[in-house]
């Protein structure tokens, strides 16, 4: 892409023309219903935020042990299928573009959410509780996966991926961040494996990388993006600085011919962006850290994205709570403030789809939420 810092201008995402630079960030939000499928407020949510130029909607689990929370989506079934097919309906029909972030948790996951135990690269728990249907609980050991468990989960990311395409999808986000299955591969404390998986940085980043390729050769490289969290501590993570500077560079490497590459909490000043900018000859998505979410900074951040190298911006939380964003940006026009007290996770429309557009009504007060208490932002 040619460098600009005009976020507004008209951009390219491989054969995908966008209206702009800006991209909607995949957000859990625990709106589906319990076997997963989309609800008619996620048909809503998305179609109200399809101007942005691209959405990367939430982490879909492509089997059912990926599962991490309750009302998480998933795209392993047909009437998954069927349920994201209503949202890419509606979005298209609005204008917009989008790709399905696809998300197995590993070790976030629970026996009393999925009935099934959790797996991971190695045999160690989440450090902390985690969020059930019965409230928060102590995280269950995970089964270290054999080798026949690691071919079969790619063959779902695989699959998952197919069915994303039949859903309506123009494609898929592979999800290598957040602590989830794959950085749980990736990051030393979390794998001690012996094998062909794990010690050397080569050796962690082969399943990211084979289930990358198996997800390529379903759908077609052009439609795949891949997402990474260098250096974060998000669900039990650990990693020196000293790692993350050879493993990130290690696994970029062996990334070929996807759309693109979506760096998390990306900082266009530091070191290792500026090497994965380098290094990576496609499409860079960057994720800013914004601390402060009013309409300048949200300009600011963004600009400062592009100059530092980044082709397209990523952001959650401003899209979050107002989905006339382009349009609010555009103007220069005050950004609705995120209902922190609640944290997003209230199971219905209330701090979901009643955030206003520019020159809305007011919106009834949103005192009487009840929190749903437990689930990160992805």
């Amino acid at each position: 892409m040619t460098q600009t810092t005009d976020f507004l201008a008209p951009a390219r995402l491989g054969r995908l023309a966008l209206p702009h630079h800006l991209v909607m960030a995949p957000l859990t939000r625990n709106r589906a219903a319990a076997d997963g499928t989309p609800t008619d407020l996620m048909v809503t949510h998305y179609a109200q935020r399809a101007s942005a130029g691209l959405i990367i909607a939430e982490g879909s689990t492509p089997n059912p042990v990926g599962q991490t929370y309750p009302n998480i989506t998933a795209v392993h079934t047909d009437r998954h299928v069927a349920g994201w097919r209503r949202v890419t309906d509606a979005v298209r029909a609005a204008g917009g573009h989008m790709f399905l972030q696809l998300q197995h948790g590993g070790r976030v996951s629970h026996p009393a959410t999925t009935g099934l135990t959790p797996v991971s690269a190695s045999a160690i728990a989440l450090p902390e509780t985690i969020f059930t249907p019965g409230g928060h609980r102590p995280a269950a050991v995970p089964r270290e996966m054999t080798a026949a468990d690691i071919r079969a989960t790619v063959a779902d990311f695989a699959a998952a991926a197919r069915r994303a395409v039949d859903a309506g999808f123009e494609g898929v986000e592979v999800h290598s961040a957040n602590g989830m299955l794959l950085h749980q591969f990736l990051a030393a404390n979390t794998n001690r494996r012996t094998d062909a998986y794990g010690g050397s940085v080569e050796r962690r980043v082969r399943f990211a990388v084979e289930v990358t390729e198996a997800v390529a050769d379903a759908i077609g490289a052009d439609r795949v993006g891949v997402r990474v969290s260098p250096g974060t501590t998000v669900n039990g993570i650990r990693e020196e600085a000293a790692e993350t500077g050879e493993l990130y560079p290690e696994l970029v490497a062996r990334l070929r011919g996807i759309a693109y590459l979506h760096l998390v909490h990306a900082d266009p000043d530091s070191a290792l962006f500026r090497r994965l900018r380098r290094q990576w000859p496609g499409t860079l998505i960057g994720n800013p850290v914004l601390t402060d979410l009013t309409t300048d900074a949200v300009r600011d951040g963004s600009a400062r994205m592009l100059a530092g190298g980044a082709d397209l911006v990523a952001l959650g939380r401003p899209f979050l709570a107002n989905p006339d964003l382009v349009e609010r940006l555009r103007r220069g026009a005050p950004l609705n403030p995120v209902r922190e007290r609640y944290f997003m996770y209230t199971g219905g429309a209330a701090g979901y789809n009643d955030y206003p557009a520019l020159d809305a009504a007011p919106q009834p007060s949103s005192d009487s939420i009840v929190a749903f208490d437990g689930a990160r932002v992805a």
